[in-house]
């Protein structure tokens, strides 16, 4: 499981997707007899239960599906789909699935595809979320919570370690743009760690700079999007109860580039400091629950309102942190090939990507500050060493960590 709501965008990716089914003959047959929508909701729910490990396994399931095993779709045109869906805001990898819905099955279709994408992975976390974020839960509850908990800060730094190399190359050559490329992921590991909730401010303002650089910007509709963050912020920034967590999943679906943990410092410092739904423990464990479970990680947001208003809050967070996908897709889902070939937009993601993956190595440091007990610091290096030298797995590192902390419960240790 990696920086699981954002789909690599080198193009050496497209590469290991790519099939012998390049010719898209056949496609209009496709539109004149749409795919049936049980089919839709039996195909693209399996993907929801059995998905685990992020957008690199989301892609291959949608791939196999949509691509090889049905042929609904030509390669170049899921292609097309994946990097178009890197240069929008918000979880990538739940967009993909929408816009593969809506190809094969329309709108109804769209709405159909991904809800049964998304609501397993809302459906688990908020059961787990019950258990593990109840008033009073087990002291084995507590332990595994606190144990896995303790190798989330590791699991930042393996996602951002797992895209710094294709965005490294996507940099180029030049001196000059991989000295911005520094710039940015420096920025955005600064603001992850030290100013959390005005993160979208750092990823966009670098995203508009390279627009800027470029000399592109002045003509870009990207640039009004700037526009969204201090917008709603002005709106929003003085609101609590029902309004927080409107905002708080807002900011998470809808103005967040990268997604994946890139979302964390942006959740934490409003789940824990301004609204205090949870303490720092609670929320790692929230961060926990979203990574072992399927689906897209933008369902731990469904923790952190059930946190804040129980299943109500929790229902609330998903529907206003999913949303943003659906009418992204929805309303430009036929322009997505321009979008990929655009040159303004790629110059934006020139600059929001890097600062997003330097923001999810500076979630890190939050992360392991939230740490409360000498056993989960141990926990914590077991699992840099597990995730980073030995390059295991995420979920298993975390399921271990979890069995690590019910065994100290168990035992009677301070969890």
């Amino acid at each position: 499981m990696f920086a699981r709501e954002h789909l690599p965008p080198n193009p050496s990716v497209w590469s290991t997707l790519r099939g012998p089914r390049d010719d898209p003959a056949g496609l209009s047959a496709l539109e004149a007899r749409p795919v049936g929508l049980a089919t839709v909701s039996r195909e693209w729910g399996r993907i929801g239960l059995i998905g685990f490990g992020g957008p690199p396994s989301h892609i291959a399931l949608l791939r196999a599906l949509v691509v090889d095993r049905r042929e609904w779709l030509s390669a170049s045109e899921f292609e097309d789909a994946v990097a178009a869906c890197n240069l929008l805001p918000g979880p990538a990898s739940t967009q993909l699935a929408i816009f593969c819905a809506r190809r094969v099955a329309g709108p109804l279709g769209a709405v159909v595809g991904g809800l049964c994408f998304i609501v397993p992975a809302v459906v688990l976390i908020l059961l787990l979320s019950l258990v593990f974020l109840a008033h009073a839960p087990p002291q084995w509850v507590r332990g595994a919570g606190a144990g896995a908990g303790a190798a989330v800060a590791a699991v930042a730094v393996r996602a951002a370690t797992d895209l710094l190399g294709s965005s490294w190359r996507r940099a180029g050559a030049l001196r000059a743009k991989r000295v911005r490329w520094i710039g940015y992921v420096a920025l955005g590991g600064a603001a992850a760690a030290l100013i959390g909730p005005y993160l979208v401010l750092v990823l966009a303002a670098c995203g508009l700079t390279e627009l800027g650089i470029s000399g592109l910007w002045w003509r870009d509709r990207v640039a009004g999007l700037a526009v969204w963050p201090v917008a709603a912020i002005g709106a929003v920034a003085g609101t609590g109860g029902v309004g927080a967590i409107v905002w708080v999943a807002f900011k998470v679906g809808a103005l967040s580039y990268g997604g994946g943990f890139v979302i964390v410092p942006l959740m934490q410092h409003d789940a824990v400091h301004t609204y205090h739904w949870m303490s720092s423990s609670r929320f790692l464990e929230a961060v926990a629950l979203g990574q072992i479970t399927p689906g897209p990680v933008v369902a731990t947001v469904a923790a952190i309102g059930y946190a804040a208003r129980g299943i109500g809050g929790g229902l609330l967070a998903a529907l206003v942190a999913f949303t943003p996908s659906f009418v992204f897709v929805l309303v430009g889902g036929g322009r997505f090939e321009r979008l990929r070939t655009n040159r303004r937009a790629q110059a934006f993601l020139d600059g929001a990507s890097p600062a997003a993956i330097g923001a999810i190595l500076g979630a890190s440091i939050p992360l392991a500050a939230a740490l409360a007990v000498w056993w989960q610091f141990v926990v914590l290096g077991a699992a840099a060493v597990w995730l980073l030298a030995l390059r295991r797995g995420i979920v298993e590192t975390l399921v271990a960590a979890g069995v690590i902390g019910a065994i100290v419960g168990i035992a009677g240790g301070a969890v």
